[in-house]
C-alpha cells in the first residue's frame, strides 16, 4: 500500500512539473516560448510594441486574422529568411489555427535567437471562443 502511495506521489509530482504556466505579460513573464491562454494573450498583443506574429498560410490569415496582425507562414519555403528580417529584440505573440505550428515557430525563433516570444494555445480558434477579435 505504502509503495503504490508513494508512486502516486511522484506520479503527481512528474505531472505538476511538466505543466506551462499560463501568465500574462505585465511582470509574470518570465522566460521565453511560454504558452498563453486566450486571456494573457490578449494582455500581450495590447502590450506596445508587441508584433503579433500569424505563422498560417496567407488564405487561413486572409480569411480572418488578428487586427494588426503580420503573416509569415511556417511552412513555407521562406521561413527562416523572413524570421531573419525581423528584430530578435522585439516581443512576439506567435499564433496559428491550433497551436501546433506556432509552437513550432516558437522552436524555430528561439534557434534563430528570438529573445521573446510566447505563443497562443489552441490558436485562434481558442482567441475567439474567448470573445477575440478577428478582421478580414
Amino acid at each position: 500500500m505504502l509503495t503504490r502511495r508513494a508512486a502516486l506521489a511522484v506520479l503527481g509530482l512528474a505531472l505538476v512539473g511538466c505543466t506551462t504556466p499560463q501568465a500574462g505579460p505585465a511582470g509574470g513573464r518570465s522566460a521565453s516560448g511560454q504558452t498563453l491562454d486566450a486571456a494573457g494573450f490578449a494582455e500581450l498583443v495590447a502590450t506596445p510594441g508587441v508584433v503579433v506574429l500569424d505563422v498560417r498560410t496567407p488564405e487561413e490569415f486572409a480569411s480572418g486574422h488578428l487586427p494588426g496582425a503580420v503573416n509569415l507562414d511556417i511552412q513555407a519555403p521562406g521561413f527562416t529568411q523572413g524570421l531573419e528580417g525581423l528584430d530578435k529584440a522585439a516581443t512576439y505573440a506567435v499564433y496559428c489555427r491550433s497551436g501546433n505550428r506556432s509552437q513550432a515557430a516558437l522552436d524555430a525563433m528561439a534557434q534563430a535567437g528570438f529573445a521573446d516570444a510566447h505563443h497562443l494555445g489552441g490558436g485562434i480558434g481558442a482567441w475567439q471562443a474567448a470573445g477575440g477579435e478577428v478582421v478580414r
